[in-house]
């Protein structure tokens, strides 16, 4: 393995006046913030000047611009940043990353393939099917072979499972891909979320279904209407902007003790799709964010909110509790809080693995990887050199680049024990968490193939958050007294889901997300999914909820779910006979 010793790698002055475009992290669990070690100046001159005299190296060699479309938000970085340079240096590409902005993904991709000229890369999210049918897309069957750290990434059989219609594989997702142990300390799926300080407040009580949780709610709101600042707190609040609709939408399948398979329900038992849009427990679900928000505790904007209005709204502090995913908020919110010292007065969320009842076993959290072949990484028919943007997703696969993308600079960064454990300061997690350093120093590539789990060295983790001795380092006091009062050391013991194998067939979403309306299931996912964006605030906010309930699932009824239901039954079949 190559030496971690990059702080010799700084380029000089010259070398980075010359950098013409940036790079940024994304928001997903393998995104998670980067730290270092003694603290540099936020603009990050400073400790270019010092890395360049220590390096003496001050060479260069083409550099190929590639550029790529991530179709979600994410973080725009400035020209010249410092890790994005070494990496180009190292490799021989620089990328150039656009990120969603104003429209849907699939709004985007359409504009996209409509002009005809693609960038080199592309996750085309929603719209990854669109780029499929139209062509856009390079084939990976005569790379991968060529390129042995990509295609270690996944075995043989799970390679062939992003297979498409004509036999050949287009992307990778690059999410939730451990290499050797896994080091999961973050719960990063979805779960009704707490601040740490609700839970203080009544001495951290046994919070176990829907109900008590809503209870805790309104009985600290009524005795805490404002922060100390003086600023009143929004209960709870719901996100239900474009696909994100499933903090909304889905929460029925966990409170009914289900893993998220996102568009429906296996029951293991039968063997069977079911429905949890028209459970009894989705209905119990919907009875209670009415009865929420008739007494006010529900945020009244949520309905027309965006998705940076919430992230906003979260980062004040405000907020006591949401359902969301942990991948949605945490990597931009609990930055916020630090920064403002919000972490401090307890600001920082938990996760609840909430039931309908009590008594229920729940499976918020999934244990070992997820995964996704709906979309992921893609190079496409307009790429100037297809050879070297395979070899650029193989090079930032090796150890050197990956720890510097996730780690940082070693001495600028990160520190190293003399076990040879990774570690920061606490000046380095504040620098770290500044937006500014980020822009001009950080390059995480976070839509590029990543690992999560142990290092090459069989030490540290792959990414910082998942380093156990600085994840307890690292928390704020009121998340500390929070994890030594329930007994747990880790979000994932938190939420304590039970730990039960996930079948072939999971996730499910994997199917449906690529749903087209060239079936009559597809035409029904896409009528369903319309009539529950229109419909779900409706209900949530009605003055009537039995009479609009019965209209949601009448509107439901006509989109015709049982097409939709039995696709989906004909692809759980098919998963489980070819499993076996």
């Amino acid at each position: 393995m190559k030496s971690k010793k990059l702080m010799a790698l700084l380029l000089t002055a010259a070398m980075t006046a010359s950098v013409l475009t940036g790079c940024g992290g994304g928001q997903e669990a393998t995104n998670g913030s980067t730290g270092g070690s003694e603290p540099a100046e936020t603009s990050g001159g400073g400790q270019n000047e010092t890395a360049e005299s220590e390096s003496g190296d001050s060479g260069s060699k083409d550099i190929i611009d590639f550029t790529m479309f991530i179709a979600m938000p994410g973080p725009e970085i400035n020209d010249g940043n410092e890790i994005q340079e070494i990496i180009a240096q190292k490799t021989g590409v620089r990328v150039k990353e656009t990120w969603l902005t104003g429209q849907t993904a699939a709004e985007a991709v359409g504009t996209i393939i409509a002009g005809g000229e693609y960038p080199d890369f592309i996750d085309g999210g929603d719209g990854q099917m669109a780029l499929y049918d139209a062509g856009a897309l390079i084939a990976w069957d005569d790379y991968l072979d060529k390129y042995p750290n990509l295609k270690e990434m996944y075995s043989d059989e799970e390679w062939d499972r992003f297979r498409q219609a004509d036999g050949k594989i287009y992307w990778a997702n690059i999410f939730q891909n451990t290499y050797g142990e896994s080091k999961a300390t973050t719960h990063n799926d979805e779960a009704f979320w707490i601040q740490a300080k609700v839970l203080a407040w009544d001495n951290y009580p046994e919070i176990k279904t829907l109900d008590q949780y809503f209870d805790l709610l309104e009985r600290y709101a009524e005795a805490n209407p404002t922060m100390e600042d003086g600023t009143e707190v929004i209960p709870y609040t719901i996100l239900c902007e474009d696909w994100r609709y499933f903090c909304i939408e889905n929460a029925g399948q966990f409170l009914d003790g289900y893993p998220n398979d996102g568009s429906v329900i296996v029951n293991t038992d039968s063997m069977k799709i079911e429905d949890y849009n028209t459970s009894e427990t989705t209905y119990r679900y919907f009875q209670k964010l009415n009865e929420e928000y008739q007494k006010g505790m529900i945020d009244h904007e949520f309905a027309t909110q965006t998705y940076d209005e919430y992230i906003a709204k979260l980062s004040t502090g405000r907020v006591l509790g949401m359902c969301d995913q942990w991948w949605d908020f945490a990597y931009t919110v609990n930055d916020v809080f630090k920064q403002q010292g919000l972490d401090l007065q307890g600001c920082n969320y938990v996760p609840l693995g909430l039931t309908i009842d009590e008594g229920m076993d729940n499976m918020w959290h999934t244990y070992g990887d997820t995964q996704n072949v709906a979309n992921g990484v893609a190079i496409t028919t307009s790429c100037k050199d297809v050879d070297a943007a395979f070899q650029f997703l193989n090079d930032i696969l090796d150890q050197e680049i990956h720890d510097l993308r996730f780690w940082g600079i070693e001495g600028v960064d990160y520190l190293v024990d003399d076990e040879g454990l990774y570690y920061r300061t606490e000046d380095m997690r504040m620098q770290c968490a500044n937006t500014e350093y980020k822009a001009s120093h950080l390059c995480t590539y976070s839509y590029l193939p990543q690992y999560l789990g142990t290092s090459r060295d069989g030490k540290n983790a792959m990414q910082v958050p998942e380093q156990t001795s600085e994840f307890f380092s690292g928390l704020a006091q009121p998340l500390v007294d929070c994890f030594n009062a329930y007994g747990v050391t880790t979000y994932v013991e938190m939420i304590d889901s039970v730990n039960k194998e996930t079948g072939p067939w999971f996730p499910m979403y994997s199917y449906s997300n690529n749903m087209t309306t060239e079936t009559p299931g597809g035409v029904a996912w896409t009528k369903m999914g319309e009539v529950k964006h229109e419909w779900l605030p409706k209900v949530v906010m009605s003055s009537s909820f039995d009479s609009t309930w019965n209209d949601y699932m009448e509107a439901y009824e006509g989109c015709a779910p049982q097409d939709f239901l039995a696709e989906m039954q004909t692809e759980l079949d098919r998963r489980v006979a070819t499993a076996q």
